[in-house]
């Protein structure tokens, strides 16, 4: 039994290295040998384990080529609304406390999109920010946190939007995620105040997410 369960625990991580790597090849789509030498397995090993990939959607052939299948894009579908759900908590209690609209925002290429959204409740004004809304990932408190994630935390002053003041700190330890969680507003926001509020607003969204 224990070894059974060995041999299907290095199955399913093979299955993963494999499919990883259809989506990480630089070529438009990698071969079969490609693919045997960047997880280091035969090919026969390779036509196995896409099999099960094959019949989930996840991959398609196309003679010796290999792609992605359209059942990956089905289950990033499901990715955004788990973030929502998982970031929204920290979200709510941010942009109470600071009073400014509080943001997730990911990496996605080279652009950033905002994919959380929370508005504060008791203010007279506050910034609009529509969830799906983009911009270069190195513009902008938000994208600037995700490209230097080295950083506590970022300021930023009209870069996306004129009179619009902007605080984000990077997600960290979330793997394969790029992200930063920050707050917007119509006038200047106390970097040495908010900042604070910021990081421990995105440690709380890592730690949903973990």
């Amino acid at each position: 039994m224990v070894g059974a369960t060995k041999e299907s625990s290095l199955t399913l991580e093979r299955g993963l290295a494999l499919l990883q790597a259809v989506a990480e090849a630089e070529s438009e789509a990698p071969s079969i040998s490609e693919l045997a030498a960047a997880i280091g397995a035969s090919r026969a090993a390779v036509y196995r384990l896409l099999v099960p990939l094959q019949a989930r959607g996840l991959v398609r052939r196309e003679g010796s080529k290999v792609r992605l299948g359209l059942g990956v894009l089905r289950l990033a579908s499901n990715v955004l609304p788990q973030l929502r759900m998982a970031a929204n908590p920290a979200l709510r209690e941010l942009a109470e406390k600071v009073g400014a609209t509080a943001h997730l925002t990911v990496a996605d290429g080279s652009e950033a999109q905002a994919v959380a959204v929370v508005e504060p409740s008791w203010t007279a004004f506050h910034v609009a920010y529509r969830v799906g809304s983009r911009h270069p990932v190195h513009r902008g408190a938000a994208g600037r946190a995700i490209s230097q994630p080295n950083e506590p935390w970022v300021v930023s002053a009209g870069e996306l939007q004129p009179n619009a003041y902007g605080v984000a700190a990077p997600v960290r330890g979330v793997p394969g995620l790029r992200a930063s969680v920050g707050v917007v507003a119509l006038e200047k926001l106390d970097a040495d105040i908010v900042g604070p509020h910021v990081v421990r607003a995105a440690e709380e969204v890592a730690a949903a997410l973990k």
